[in-house]
């Protein structure tokens, strides 16, 4: 080319057959340009051109023809067609201005397609094919839901807005109307976030409408929206259900002529642990039989990378959020009464004290005798038998009571911890609102699952570490050091005392919590004791459970809802011989990176479960402004309190600026906000009648304010800070030279000071 004859459509034609945008050093190598005259009539081309809006320049100095995607960006993926090909939009495109993005394709990578699903984000290096068609190389997959925001659509004067759910936002999204796509007024829906400059309100673009507000199935889809749950399972994983069959007998162990009884809860939809119990000497023989999940979801497949990205079941209150697609999870992996299904079975045997002597696990094939509800069973063992219960009470449920006791006092003698943790279900009518709540019921028939469970647990990770094969444990560490004593400084109002200067024991907490319990106030000890303890976790390494007073503790009785105890079925497979479907070596190696994601998997579930019952309560109570209501105080901070309803358990704030005017102290040490001048106290724990001031069914926030004067509580004593004499609240001097805080000072209602407005804190 002659270097004088360059124009300005070479440089366009230059650009758009270039699959990527080009710096202005590309352009002088692909021209093979010389010298400084020459490089001055590129650089005149492209002056002209981008004033003329012919190309744009990029970040990065290259340039592009307009609306070109940069190099390397993130997409969306917008579809999955029936080919199998993965299309995508770009993240930061204005819609507003541009219009309709390119047609983006994701190239296969080595293995075919990255495992992407619709509404995945990727990190891609784009390869432009013609103006209005990329190619694009996934480099990474990033957080699908980062750049998202869930809302309520609401119309104003000048359009709409998306206002979040999300009681943390503090800010609505606009919506162009060419962005609102097929959502109106009060549907809930998912925008995403729109690039944009300066000040202005930033911009969404609705990318899917999940409900309408008025919809009481809409508030569970609010919050596994938030934490990035979905409910139906990908196709291609459904798929590889498909012709799934409970095996033959084969190799496996007959454990058919058992009397195995199921017992759940009277709503609960899967039954993947099964108990049986017969005296042996002066002690038990024990089954556990749990579900045969290996068989089915094996590693590598799309069934098992699902699981493994869900990590757990959800449980919301008028849904469940399951691991595994029905197929399994409420048919081939339930154990359904007098239907042949595939497990894996822990026999152990127990002396009259509880010792577990030996165990043995084996993979066999088993038939539920019953499937049986908590109440039910509780009620046989009562005296009240029925027409299921009445012919099993001989041969099933009285050795099962048998076992049990034994074990109780076992659990005792260990000094596994007994907290009190009330919990409550919330009742739903046919519609799915909510209409009250009640306690969950805490019968024997409860407590003896969770001893059989709790034994079966400690037998798998036992029979892991005699084999030295891997193992995910569920430890619990000790409290620390310095959360015991805020515990002890808190109790020693109350009389109570916690041995210092040594290794704090679960039987210690214990016998301080039956102290507690002869006195008034015994459950605020029970709250601060829990409260003290460590979270649990997955871990591949053994650090013990300090709550159930247990040296090596692993889940291993629900795989269906627990990737966790899948792992342990695995591990136990491979290293005892027990068939197809043990763990791989990549597993093997890979277990401290999986402990910790199903542990991450298992806080968001509780997260969005606790958010779900927070949204259910406040539609409860949304009808309900004004009334009062009896509580305790649960949370205290310095911009207020948090008060839990008695009768619905329900969660809400107290501001501090509707306290009493005064300049209130938050006492950490004491978990209390104290009044300076008027000497009202308001302390953790203590009962309070509060008035409803707002209830927010859309993000689950309910505002109190509390009624009468005060809500100490008696017996404790109050250690306030020293004031110098003159001097105001943190040292200030007051213009009166008086002791107290000075005029105006307040937190709480607005009061004067000097004639204007009082300051808050």
């Amino acid at each position: 080319m002659k270097h004088k004859s360059l124009s300005g459509e070479d440089v366009l034609r230059l650009l758009s057959s270039s699959p990527v945008p080009l710096t202005k050093r590309e352009m002088v190598q692909a021209f093979n340009l010389k010298g400084e005259e020459q490089r001055m009539i590129l650089k005149v081309a492209l002056r002209d051109l981008e004033k003329a809006g012919k190309i744009a320049k990029l970040p990065g100095q290259a340039y592009a023809i307009p609306d070109a995607l940069p190099e390397i960006g993130i997409v969306t993926v917008i579809e999955i067609d029936v080919d199998g090909d993965v299309l995508a939009e770009p993240v930061e495109w204005d819609f507003e201005e541009k219009g309709a993005p390119p047609r983006i394709e994701i190239q296969p990578g080595g293995k075919g397609h990255p495992a992407l699903e619709e509404g995945d984000r990727a990190l891609v290096r784009f390869s432009r094919i013609d103006k209005d068609l990329y190619q694009a190389s996934v480099i990474r997959p990033v957080d699908s839901e980062s750049g998202r925001v869930l809302g309520l659509v609401v119309r104003h004067k000048a359009g709409y807005l998306l206002h979040p759910t999300d009681r943390r936002a503090k800010t609505d999204f606009d919506i162009p109307e060419n962005a609102l796509g097929n959502a109106k007024e009060g549907d809930l829906a998912i925008g995403e976030i729109q690039p944009g400059r300066g000040l202005q309100r930033k911009k969404v673009r609705i990318r899917e409408v999940i409900g309408q507000q008025t919809d009481p199935k809409a508030i569970s889809l609010i919050a596994l929206h938030e934490a990035g749950l979905r409910i139906p399972f990908p196709e291609k994983v459904v798929r590889e259900t498909d012709g799934m069959i409970v095996p033959p007998l084969g190799a496996r162990e007959d454990l058919r002529g058992y009397p195995l009884v199921t017992i759940d809860g009277p709503d609960a939809r899967d039954f993947d642990d099964a108990v049986y119990a017969t005296r042996d000497g002066d002690g038990f023989h024990l089954i556990v039989a749990i579900a045969d999940v290996a068989f089915y979801v094996r590693p590598g497949t799309a069934l098992d990378d699902e699981a493994y990205r869900r990590g757990n079941s959800t449980y919301f209150p008028d849904r469940v959020v399951p691991m595994l697609p029905e197929a399994l999870s409420n048919d081939l992996c339930s154990l359904r009464p007098h239907e042949d299904r595939a497990c894996l079975a822990a026999h152990m045997w127990i002396d009259r004290n509880g010792n577990m002597n030996r165990h043995k696990f084996v993979r066999g094939l088993m038939k539920s005798r019953a499937r049986l509800i908590y109440e039910q069973v509780q009620a046989a063992q009562d005296g009240l038998t029925d027409e299921i219960t009445g012919p099993l009470m001989n041969d099933v449920i009285c050795p099962l009571y048998d076992a049990y006791k034994i074990l109780l006092e076992a659990r005792e003698k260990r000094g596994a911890l007994d907290l009190d943790i009330p919990e409550r279900k919330i009742l739903l009518n046919d519609k799915g609102e909510m209409i009250g709540v009640k306690p969950r019921a805490r019968l024997e028939s409860h407590k003896l699952i969770e001893e059989f469970m709790i034994l079966a647990n400690v037998a798998a990770a036992q029979a892991l570490e005699a084999k030295r094969a891997p193992c995910v444990y569920r430890v619990h560490d000790r409290p620390s050091p310095e959360k015991l004593d805020n515990v002890r400084e808190f109790i020693e109002s109350f009389g109570l005392s916690l041995p210092k200067g040594q290794v704090t024991q679960p039987r210690q907490i214990n016998d301080l919590l039956k102290k507690a319990d002869t006195l008034e106030y015994g459950h605020l000890v029970h709250e601060m004791l829990l409260r003290a303890q460590m979270q649990a976790h997955y871990s591949p390494e053994n650090l013990g459970h300090f709550g159930l007073a247990l040296q090596r503790y692993a889940h291993f009785t629900s795989p269906i809802r627990r990737y966790a105890d899948l792992l342990v079925h695995r591990s136990m497979i491979r290293a005892w011989g027990l068939g197809d479907g043990a763990m791989s070596d990549e597993e093997t190696v890979q277990l401290e990176e999986m402990s910790d994601h199903i542990s991450q998997t298992e806080r968001i579930s509780a997260e969005a479960e606790r958010n779900a019952v927070d949204r259910f309560a406040a539609a409860y109570l949304s009808t309900k402004t004004g009334a009062i209501f009896s509580g305790r105080i649960s949370g205290v901070t310095r911009f207020g309190l948090f008060v839990k309803l008695e009768e619905s358990g329900a969660d809400g704030l107290v501001p501090i600026r509707s306290l009493p005017q005064d300049y209130y102290i938050h006492d950490e040490r004491q978990h209390a906000l104290i009044g300076r001048s008027n000497g009202l106290v308001y302390r953790l724990g203590a009962s309070v009648q509060v008035a409803l001031m707002e209830a927010e069914p859309l993000t689950g926030s309910m505002i109190f304010e509390i009624m009468g004067k005060g809500a100490d509580i008696p017996g404790l004593t109050l250690n306030l800070p020293p004031q110098q004499p003159g001097r105001g609240p943190r040292g200030r001097p007051r213009r009166d030279g008086k002791t107290g805080p000075g005029k105006g000072r307040i937190s709480g209602k607005k009061g004067p000071r000097d004639g204007k407005k009082g300051r808050k804190r």
